[in-house]
């Protein structure tokens, strides 16, 4: 399987593992939760999906690369305790709790969540001497003397044998004991994760073209040469960074990342070329409407390589206005619910205690406690951390706006003005999205008609969140005719099902109506 279905076919085992009866218990006993053990290639996204499933489910993660453990760290120091049986005093062997259990417990207390994933990481490689108690552990989730708590599910990760000279291959007994799966990369299922974490368009663009280079591990006379998923990630962010500071992106810096030559040696060849493209085509002008005949027939006459980097250039900018959008409308939902319960309670409140500030200030406390909470539990996705970012600057700013004015009541409505500027910006901001988007079909339409080109951009716009969750909100008129005449999506109302879930996941458990 792809690293998307692995991500799929995890959550819902820790889905199932947390379902509980009506009276609280687990569904599944808990010596029955089988651990889950994924075998894939290094740099493959395993670590990033566990990530994603913590975040997106609400509870705990604790991740450990077990190749950094001894038998002491792993399963506690041994002690001499004295204890009485039968009347007689004996003394007994004890251990120290494991530092990967401690993990747990200091998770638990920090975060205030009792329930989560046990991530451990190239779990087929540790040391001769580590190796029997973590067959023991995954088998009776027992290290030392003391048991991983109830409610944490076990999931483990390994390296196939040909990409590491350390992996021991499991017994029968152990592995009749696990959910074993083996995952293998996957250009088309990693695409999507690019675009909702801020891929460069020239690495997406690239491998469109090349997706056999995607992920490689050769051996020549030179050595091991490698690329992998985690290395295109991490040249993507030092390009996006380059540019920002003005620095050459030049073979050098793609050689860290990228140790494969040639692979290496096109990209930086394509990169040049993309960036000449990204000159040729003003993709601003075209996103304002701007009409560009010129382009039109620059773009009619280009080849493939050409048209995909073109595609690319739009997505970039898309993706980062959808983004934009979507977190906005979040945050401004999510404040909102703010203003009105701190109306409510400075309606109820006693003469004495009608402070506004001080209301705003509880509030700014509990949101911000709560981005601690699950920061500890290291659950808090990407998009998460936008949106209690800027709702913690808001609810400061209109805090701040409270020194101005000793009547509450004046406050609040300076307040509301602010507030309703900002619901107003928002909505421009989203229909100027809208018409970005419009403007790029009417661009493809007329370069290129209705071909490939323009189902590989509705292709690529089904694949991305982001842009999924903008259309479901504000919706696109070209985007639901085009996706129905060009079948894109079968009758049945696929597309519909996937907005669906993708909105049930940015949803807030007690999400007010939109503000939007």
């Amino acid at each position: 399987m792809n690293i998307r279905e692995a991500k799929e076919e995890i959550a819902r085992s820790v889905e199932i593992y947390l379902d509980k009866n009506e009276f609280g218990e687990y569904n599944i006993p808990y010596m029955k939760q089988r651990p889950v053990f994924m075998v894939g290639a290094p740099g493959i996204g395993k670590t990033a999906i566990m990530e994603q499933i913590a975040s997106e489910m609400n509870i705990a993660l604790v991740s450990y690369s077990m190749t950094h453990h001894t038998r002491q760290s792993a399963l506690g120091l041994p002690f001499i305790e004295e204890k009485c049986y039968g009347g007689k005093n004996v003394s007994v062997s004890g251990y120290t709790m494991s530092e990967i259990l401690a993990s747990v417990y200091e998770v638990m207390e920090h975060s205030g969540k009792r329930e989560g994933i046990l991530f451990l990481d190239e779990i087929n490689c540790v040391s001769e001497t580590l190796a029997p108690a973590m067959l023991l552990f995954l088998q009776y989730k027992i290290f030392g003397n003391r048991r991983l708590p109830e409610g944490w599910v076990i999931v483990a990760a390994g390296n196939p044998p040909q990409y590491n000279k350390s992996v021991r291959e499991f017994d029968v007994a152990t592995l009749d004991r696990l959910k074993c799966f083996t995952i293998e990369e996957d250009f088309g299922a990693w695409k999507s994760y690019a675009y909702g974490n801020g891929i460069h368009a020239a690495v997406i663009a690239f491998l469109e073209l090349n997706p056999e280079w995607f992920y490689s591990i050769r051996t020549t006379v030179d050595g091991t040469q490698y690329v992998t998923a985690r290395g295109w990630e991490d040249l993507s962010r030092a390009i996006c960074v380059y540019e920002k500071k003005n620095f050459p992106v030049d073979r050098r810096l793609i050689g860290q990342y990228l140790t494969d030559t040639e692979i290496a040696g096109r990209f930086g060849l394509y990169y040049d070329l993309f960036q000449k493209y990204q000159s040729a085509y003003q993709v601003e002008d075209i996103l304002r409407g701007k009409e560009a005949e010129e382009l039109w027939n620059r773009a009619a006459g280009a080849g493939f390589d050409e048209r995909v980097s073109l595609l690319g250039l739009f997505l970039e900018k898309l993706n980062l206005m959808f983004a934009r959008d979507v977190n906005q409308k979040a945050v401004l939902e999510r404040v909102v619910k703010i203003l009105r319960r701190t109306k409510k309670k400075l309606a109820e409140a006693k003469t004495e205690e009608r402070v506004l500030y001080r209301l705003l200030d509880n509030c700014h406390e509990e949101i911000f406690l709560e981005r601690e909470q699950k920061k500890a539990a290291n659950s808090l996705g990407a998009a998460q951390k936008r949106e209690y970012r800027d709702v913690l600057a808001l609810v400061s700013e209109y805090r701040e706006k409270c020194d101005g004015e000793s009547e509450p009541e004046k406050q609040f409505g300076q307040i509301k003005r602010a507030f309703d500027t900002l619901v107003k910006k928002h909505q421009k901001q989203a229909q100027e999205t809208g018409r970005a988007l419009e403007n790029v079909f009417r661009f493809l339409r007329q370069a290129w008609g209705e071909g490939q080109e323009l189902i590989l951009f509705l292709t690529e716009l089904t694949a991305n969140r982001e842009s999924m969750l903008y259309i479901e909100m504000w919706g696109s008129e070209s985007y639901f005719q085009y996706q129905k005449d060009l079948l894109v999506y079968d009758v049945h109302g696929d597309l519909r099902r996937e907005l669906e879930v993708w909105s049930r996941e940015a949803e807030e458990p007690d999400a007010a109506e939109s503000s939007g």
